[in-house]
C-alpha cells in the first residue's frame, strides 16, 4: 500500500482564504464525513487545514505570506493509504473543497526517504 498526500486548492482574498467562517462551518459536516469513509477503511494516517498566513522561502530571501499561483493557495491536506493511484484519486473526487469552482485536489504519492 502506499501513501499519497492530497493537497487541497483553492482561491484567496487578499490576505484571507476566499470561503467566509460560516462557509467554513457550514462544510465542516461534508469534511467530517469525507475523511471518516477514508478513516473508517483504516486509510487515514493525517489531515489538517493550514492557516493562511505564512512565510516562502527562496534563493531570492523570505516574503510574508503564502505561495500563491494563479491566485490560487494550498489550504489544506490529506494524507492516505491507498491500494494505488487510482484509489487516491477516487478518494480525491469527493472531497469537499470540489464544490467551490476553483477548488482543486492534487494527488502526490509519498516516496520513502532513507537517512
Amino acid at each position: 500500500m502506499t501513501e499519497y498526500m492530497l493537497l487541497f486548492r483553492n482561491l484567496s482574498g487578499d490576505g484571507q482564504y476566499i470561503t467566509t467562517p460560516q462557509d467554513m462551518q457550514d462544510d465542516m459536516p461534508r469534511w467530517q464525513q469525507w475523511m471518516s469513509h477514508i478513516a473508517q477503511q483504516g486509510k487515514l494516517v493525517s489531515s489538517k487545514p493550514i492557516d493562511y498566513a505564512g512565510v516562502l522561502i527562496s534563493n531570492h530571501g523570505t516574503a510574508d505570506g503564502p505561495h500563491r499561483q494563479a491566485g490560487e493557495v494550498v489550504a489544506g491536506y490529506l494524507i492516505c493509504k491507498a491500494d494505488n493511484l487510482d484509489e487516491a484519486i477516487r478518494f480525491g473526487q469527493t472531497c469537499p473543497i470540489l464544490k467551490y469552482p476553483h477548488g482543486s485536489v492534487e494527488i502526490r504519492s509519498i516516496l520513502p526517504f532513507e537517512l
